[in-house]
């Protein structure tokens, strides 16, 4: 299928875009003043999280007070901090669109597994109709041959033999 290899080099060239537009992103993000305020507000409560989590898995003192960042580096730690949710969430969408599409297929593949399965079931009442069919009318000659007796049989096979000598004299 060509539509497999296309759908794969999209999707690479995407993830392989979404760097520079996320460069983009952190550049801009410094520049505008309502959202550099946005996202030093981030940044602080980033800080102050990842501080929090850090002092309790070191064990250090929790209820001690944490220094604010300054502005520059607010904003450059909440500019990479988009950038990288951006990354991600490109290769998230990438992850989940090859999964669906895999899925489908395999639902398709699935689909026809059922309809040739059906068919075969099919084809099986068809033939067991059909030995059912044909043990009824040996069974109806097997009583016939009974009641015309020994000499209904050789009857029968004689009548049998003679049309084989037509058919194959013609």
């Amino acid at each position: 299928m060509v539509v497999l290899p296309l759908v794969k080099l999209g999707t690479l060239a995407l993830r392989t875009a979404c760097k520079p537009i996320a460069n983009r992103l952190k550049k801009e993000a410094g520049l505008h003043p309502k959202f550099r305020h946005i996202i030093i507000t981030i940044a602080q409560a980033n800080h102050r999280f990842t501080t929090r989590i850090q002092r309790r898995i070191y064990g250090h003192a929790t209820d001690a007070a944490i220094r604010p960042l300054n502005e520059e580096k607010a904003v450059q730690n909440a500019a990479d901090l988009i950038g990288e949710l951006f990354v991600f969430s490109v290769a998230g969408a990438a992850v989940i669109f090859e999964v669906q599409r895999s899925s489908r297929s395999e639902a398709r593949k699935e689909e026809l597994r059922r309809q040739e399965l059906q068919a075969i079931k099919t084809r099986n009442e068809e033939l067991a109709a059909e030995v059912q069919l044909l043990s009824q009318k040996l069974q109806e000659l097997e009583q016939l041959a009974r009641a015309q007796g020994l000499a209904g049989i050789i009857n029968f096979r004689k009548s049998h033999a003679d049309e084989e000598r037509k058919s194959k004299s013609n």
